[in-house]
């Protein structure tokens, strides 16, 4: 029996997938991974613990599994994506990588847009400059590191590091390329002018391929290390929103997926390029040859869950430490006991600033509607409420652009909760999905690398063959009438306390 590898650098871990050739997980590994911030809204992480974890998770996999490693046929890869790469001549990592959630090139962004204008940058590559893409991060090591700014001879993003790693070669693909800043998005191809304008060197950026094309195969050095056989095609891959996208067979217009990971996104397809005018929604190059997809980001979405988990319910941990169960589902469990509203405690999510629809790095989480009423119970609920909310500024966004909606598939931690999945039914106010694939970019990398190995002619054949629907949602209308209300409030804050968070960041 064929088998196929798909890997994900995440923010937190990386996680691997074993698939078999009928579209079933055989095995999967995580390993997780420490994020640094050196200063205040800074995020770093060194790229070698992604490969050291890449090696334990594959070693690991193989071994628990039993199979021949003769039988993979295919590796595809995804991550997160604009994180930075600086590499130099000898392939060696010049400096911990900058993350997609770092906040430090607020001045490189604003410096990007007054030498091109909003209107131009946006023409030229859909999107606006925002503080996680990748020239920023590069212009800010041209002002703030020089020394390591004049070793650079490629840069890579987080998944084609591990691609070098894997092959030797440097590649890339379109979904994950789009959000550099430096790619027409439009063209599926380096932006020429974004290069003269800012003086790269062509030579930096990587071959850009389409997501199944193959881009490499498994060198003997790397095939020793991760005790598979060298030559195993490694195919292109795609950005983990792309390849989550893949994995829940978002591939056609009408079905959106809203994913609640350490961020979050919402997701739709488009046969056509599209793009928000005002650059609120990214415009991206999709995993699926010749097709796009236009996204809202919100930075903290599962992190403020995750932040609440390790702050306020430390006592769930434990609890879930002792039968062995998920802390997370504990939290869900007491929080279904709060009604609607959680008694008029809002939560703003702003925990790391907020790309989507407020791109201010200066953005500030809250509470607000605090009352002696309130206990812990209410923070987990309202914490829930308001990530959700906040998905639903981009969900509106998406229809504001007249883009169908027929369904939504849910998809990362917050589709694990059926209080949470629910609740995101009933805010949203669509039918919902779950596919019961918790590794979506992962598992996406693996349909990706089945298509491009010739296991399938398509994506769209894969996903037809291999993505079920295990569960499906509809609203409950008096609920979503309550949640328009206490949404209401919560999409008026932002503006009122712009200001304030402005201040206080200065501070």
């Amino acid at each position: 029996m064929a088998y196929f590898i798909g890997i994900d650098i995440g923010t937190t871990s990386a996680k691997t997938i074993l698939v078999n050739e009928e579209g079933i997980p055989v095995s999967v590994k995580s390993t997780e991974y420490s994020l640094e911030t050196p200063q205040p809204g800074w995020a770093e992480q060194d790229p070698e613990d992604w490969w050291a974890a890449v090696v334990h998770n594959i070693k690991s996999m193989i071994s628990n599994s039993n199979i021949d490693p003769f039988d993979v046929k295919g590796i595809g890869l995804s991550g997160q994506m604009h994180s930075s790469v600086f590499i130099d001549e000898k392939d060696r990592v010049i400096r911990p990588a900058i993350l997609w959630c770092d906040q430090r090139t607020v001045k490189e962004t604003g410096q990007i847009m007054r030498k091109v204008g909003k209107k131009l940058i946006i023409e030229l590559t859909h999107n606006p400059p925002l503080t996680g893409f990748t020239l920023p991060k590069l212009i800010w090591l041209k002002n703030n590191e020089e020394d390591n700014y004049n070793r650079i001879c490629r840069i890579l993003l987080p998944k084609d590091y591990i691609r070098l790693r894997l092959t030797g070669e440097y590649a890339t693909e379109v979904s994950d390329a789009s959000g550099t800043l430096i790619f027409n998005v439009k063209k599926r191809k380096w932006s020429d002018e974004i290069i003269e304008v800012f003086g790269l060197n062509r030579d930096w950026l990587p071959d850009c391929f389409e997501s199944t094309e193959i881009s490499g195969s498994l060198s003997g050095s790397a095939a020793s290390e991760i005790e598979l056989k060298a030559g195993i095609p490694v195919v292109g891959g795609g950005g983990d929103q792309a390849a989550g996208a893949v994995g829940n067979g978002v591939i056609e217009n009408g079905v959106l997926s809203a994913t609640i990971g350490t961020s979050g996104v919402v997701f739709a397809h488009s046969d056509k390029s599209v793009m928000d005018p005002e650059g609120r929604l990214h415009s991206f190059c999709h995993a699926v040859p010749g097709k796009w997809h236009v996204m809202g980001v919100m930075l903290s979405a599962g992190g403020s869950f995750r932040w609440l988990r390790d702050t306020l319910c430390r006592d769930a941990v434990l609890e879930a430490q002792l039968h062995r169960s998920d802390p997370y589902e504990i939290m869900a469990l007491i929080a279904k006991n709060i009604p609607i509203g959680s008694d008029g405690l809002v939560f703003l999510p702003y925990l790391t600033g907020e790309r989507t629809p407020h791109p201010n790095p200066k953005a500030r989480g809250a509470f607000i509607g605090l009352t002696s009423r309130h206990k812990k119970d209410h923070f987990i609920r309202s914490v829930m409420e308001g990530v959700t909310f906040g998905m639903n500024d981009s969900l509106n966004l998406i229809r504001n652009m007249k883009i169908n909606i027929d369904q939504i598939r849910l998809s990362g931690g917050g589709s694990r909760s059926e209080l949470w999945r629910q609740m995101q039914t009933d805010i949203y106010n669509y039918e919902t999905a779950v596919t019961g694939m918790d590794e979506g970019p992962a598992f996406g990398a693996a349909v990706i690398a089945a298509v491009g190995t010739g296991h399938f002619s398509s994506i769209d054949e894969a996903c037809r063959d291999w993505i079920k629907i295990e569960k499906k949602y509809t609203p409950d209308a008096e609920n979503s009438v309550r949640y328009r209300d206490y949404y209401g409030i919560y999409s008026s804050l932002y503006k009122k306390l712009k200001i304030t968070f402005s201040e206080l960041s200065d501070i």
